[in-house]
C-alpha cells in the first residue's frame, strides 16, 4: 500500500473541464512541483501538463494508466467516474486518491439517496416525493404548489432539474423524464420538491471521514441571461467571497450541514475522502440543501482555487490519506470573479468547431483563462462545448476581481460567443 505523504511525484488528474483545469493549475503551484498527467484533458490543459486520451469513467482503464505513469495521488474532477465506482478500483490496487467511493457517490447519483440521508442526518433540505409515473408526480405538485422543481434521480448531465413555475411545465418535465426516458435511466425516478425561494450559495469543504476543510462561500450564475433570465445552465460564472456568507456563518452551516451527513454516512459504513458541495438556498426560515455534489463544483472552483495560499498537494493527499486537518482552508485576503464564455447556441444546442482568438492577451492581462469546452484543430484552438472558457481574476474586492476578469474576456473572441454581463455585479467586500 502507498505511504501517507505530503507530497506527490506524480499527479492524475481525471477529467477534461474548466474545474479540472483550474485543479491542475493549483496542482502545479505545489512546492513538490509534481508531473501532472490528465485523462482526457482538453487543448487548454495540454498545454500545461501531459493529457492521455482514455474513458475516464472505466475504472480498468484508469488504473491501467495510474500504474502507467507510477501515479503517487489521483484526483477524480468529474462525478461520473466517481458513480462508476473509479475511485474504489485505485483503492483496491494502493492508489492514494481523492474521491470519494461509489457508496459516497450516490449523494450525487441519486437524489432520493441524497434526501433520504439527510432526513436521516436531520439536514435541512425541501420536502420532497419520490414519484415514478406522471400521475404521481402531479399529486406531488398538487400538494406543494407552485413553483415546484422536478429532478431526474440520476446523473443527467445538468439538465435533469426543472423549476415548474406552472402545472403544465411540470407535467411536461415529468413526462420527458418518466414517459420519453430523455435522461434514460437516470430519468426512471423522479424526486419533486417544494419551490424555495431566497439567494443560492455553494460552500465545499473538503472531506475526510469526519474531518472537515471548508473552503469560503462561492456563488454560480446558472441562468443564461443578465438578470438570472432564460434557461438554466451549468453556470455562467462565479464570485468568491460572497458577502452575505462570512466565515462565522460558513462555519455555522458546516457544522449544520456537511458534519452531520458525514456522521451518518460514517454510520452507513461509508468513509468520505473528497470534496462535499452543498448547494444552498438562503430562505428566510433558514439554509436548506438544494442539492450535494461530491466534487468541486463548476464554475466555482475556478475562483476558488486562484484564493488557495496553502499547497494543493499537500490538501488533496491529506484527504486521501486520513490526515486532514479540521477547519477553513487558508486563501488570500482578497477576491476572484470568473465569467464564463459560452458557445452559440448554449444550452439548447451548442456549435463546435468555431476558432477561439485572443486567449494569450487575455492572459497577458493578469487573468486565468481555464478551458472547458475546447479542442485543437491543428494549430488553432476551437469550440467543442457549451461552456467554452472561464476567465478568471483575483482582485483586492469584488469590484477589483469584477473588472479583471471582464477587461480580460474581451480579448477572447469567437463566433457566437455569449457571455452574462452581470457576475458579481452589485457586490462588494
Amino acid at each position: 500500500m502507498w505511504q501517507s505523504q505530503a507530497v506527490a511525484d506524480t499527479v492524475l488528474v481525471l477529467g477534461g473541464g474548466g474545474r479540472e483545469h483550474a485543479l491542475v493549475r493549483a496542482l502545479a503551484r505545489s512546492a513538490s512541483h509534481p508531473h501532472i498527467v490528465v485523462a482526457p484533458g482538453n487543448a487548454g490543459i495540454a498545454r500545461d501538463a501531459r493529457t492521455v486520451a482514455i474513458d475516464a469513467g472505466d475504472p480498468a482503464a484508469v488504473v491501467a494508466l495510474a500504474r502507467d505513469v507510477a501515479a503517487d495521488l489521483v484526483v477524480v474532477g468529474p462525478e461520473a467516474p466517481l458513480v462508476a465506482g473509479v475511485a474504489d478500483a485505485l483503492r483496491d490496487e494502493g492508489f492514494r486518491v481523492f474521491g470519494p467511493g461509489a457508496a459516497g457517490a450516490r449523494l450525487e447519483g441519486s437524489k432520493a439517496f441524497a434526501k433520504e440521508v439527510m432526513a436521516a442526518a436531520g439536514v435541512p433540505t425541501a420536502a420532497s416525493r419520490v414519484v415514478t409515473t406522471v400521475a404521481e408526480g402531479l399529486a406531488a405538485v398538487d400538494h406543494f404548489g407552485l413553483p415546484v422543481a422536478v429532478k431526474a434521480d440520476g446523473l443527467a448531465a445538468g439538465k435533469g432539474v426543472v423549476v415548474a413555475q406552472t402545472r403544465d411545465e411540470a407535467r411536461d418535465a415529468l413526462a420527458a423524464c418518466l414517459d420519453d426516458r430523455a435522461f434514460g435511466d437516470a430519468g426512471a425516478v423522479v424526486v419533486v420538491e417544494e419551490g424555495l425561494t431566497g439567494r443560492e450559495v455553494s460552500l465545499i469543504a473538503i472531506c475526510s471521514g469526519q474531518t472537515v476543510a471548508r473552503l469560503p462561500a462561492a456563488r454560480d450564475y446558472k441562468p443564461i441571461g443578465d438578470g438570472n433570465t432564460g434557461p438554466n445552465t451549468g453556470g455562467m460564472g462565479s464570485v468568491s467571497p460572497v458577502p452575505d456568507i462570512p466565515d462565522d456563518v460558513a462555519d455555522d452551516l458546516v457544522d449544520a450541514i456537511h458534519r452531520p451527513m458525514l456522521a451518518e454516512l460514517a454510520r452507513r459504513g461509508i468513509d468520505f475522502r473528497g470534496a462535499l458541495y452543498a448547494g444552498l438556498m438562503m430562505t428566510p426560515a433558514g439554509a436548506r440543501v438544494i442539492e450535494f455534489n461530491v466534487r468541486f463544483g463548476d464554475p466555482e472552483t475556478q475562483v476558488l482555487l486562484p484564493r488557495l495560499t496553502g499547497d494543493a498537494v499537500a490538501l488533496l493527499g491529506a484527504a486521501a490519506d486520513g490526515t486532514l486537518a479540521d477547519g477553513p482552508v487558508d486563501v488570500n485576503d482578497g477576491a476572484a470573479v470568473a465569467v464564463v464564455l459560452a458557445a452559440h447556441g448554449y444550452p439548447a444546442s451548442p456549435r463546435s468547431g468555431d476558432e477561439i482568438t485572443g486567449l494569450d492577451e487575455a492572459a497577458a492581462d493578469g487573468a486565468d483563462v481555464y478551458h472547458a469546452g475546447t479542442a485543437a484543430d491543428g494549430d488553432r484552438i476551437v469550440t467543442s462545448g457549451g461552456r467554452v472558457l472561464a476567465v478568471s481574476a483575483l482582485g483586492t474586492s469584488i469590484a477589483d476581481a469584477r473588472a479583471r476578469a471582464y477587461a480580460a474576456a474581451a480579448h477572447i473572441r469567437f463566433d457566437g460567443r455569449h457571455q452574462r454581463n452581470d457576475i458579481a455585479e452589485g457586490l462588494d467586500t
